[in-house]
């Protein structure tokens, strides 16, 4: 089989100053045998984006880039630092958290892949950031030294565990621009289905993992919310991070870069 790559490009957004920044189906057959007989089905696999935290339940997270096929990006996460106060010191600044349309609490940032092939010959998943964070119209145009990082990665699903790609257990630092850096990897018979590769959690998540979502709130302590989520509050996910060295040069504007998530068969 050729080796099939699949990629998608996202903006990541970073806002200096006092405003906040707001932010097909695919067809699969299968064969039973019976005696002398064979009995054929012929449908489609339905395209939903489900709760990473309980991945039984469907969600609306708001539009996202996606692939078609029986191997698919179903879902990758709009990643928003917000607006923030320059600064000459050294700074992490966490990432807004997922929210959702509806009664769903907020997440982890996450992919959302589905692999229904038949042969289950494993894939990969991986991002490449294209560029620096840049402004071209302003006069410190690059954030040079800006590097984001993906932390407290795990994988979940409705189907059998045992079964899950492999994500890194270290902080994934994308410190090279126009590198590739694996996020994901199911090896032969590993990865069928629908899986989330998340990125922190929330504090009721039922995994037992460690919660990285905090409220956000402005200067004044009032909630900061978004109109794109039904005024729902704000999160900050302390799992994917910006961090700024303190001698960058910034201007009070938006900076965004590009990042790329390419997801591939096996050979």
């Amino acid at each position: 089989m050729n080796k099939k790559v699949l990629t998608l490009s996202t903006l990541v957004l970073l806002s200096f100053g006092s405003g906040f920044l707001m932010s097909k189906t695919s067809y699969a057959e299968s064969s039973a045998y019976l005696a002398n007989g064979t009995v054929e089905f012929d449908g489609e696999y339905k395209q939903v984006v489900v709760d990473p935290e309980n991945p039984d339940q469907t969600v609306d997270p708001g539009t996202s880039p996606k692939t078609d096929g029986n191997l698919r990006i179903d879902f990758v996460p709009q990643l928003h630092f917000g607006s923030n106060k320059i600064s000459t010191e050294d700074k992490i600044y966490p990432v807004n958290g997922q929210l959702f349309h509806g009664d769903t609490e907020a997440r982890g940032n996450f992919i959302q892949v589905s692999d229904f092939r038949p042969n289950a010959a494993g894939w990969t998943l991986q991002v490449r950031q294209e560029t620096q964070f840049k402004n071209n119209d302003t006069l410190f145009n690059e954030l040079d030294g800006a590097m984001l990082s993906f932390d407290k990665s795990w994988v979940n699903t409705t189907g059998d565990l045992n079964k899950a790609p492999e994500v890194s257990k270290e902080i994934i630092r994308i410190d090279n621009i126009g590198e590739t850096y694996q996020l994901a990897k199911a090896n032969n018979d590993h990865g069928k289905g629908t899986w989330s590769i998340i990125f922190g959690a929330s504090d009721s998540n039922p995994s037992g993992k460690k919660s990285t979502l905090k409220p956000k709130v402005d200067s004044q302590g009032n909630p900061v919310l978004d109109p794109n989520f039904e005024n729902k509050q704000i999160v900050e996910n302390s799992a994917v991070t910006l961090s700024i060295p303190g001698v960058t040069k910034i201007d009070p504007v938006s900076y965004k870069t590009v990042l790329t998530w390419i997801l591939a068969e096996l050979p």
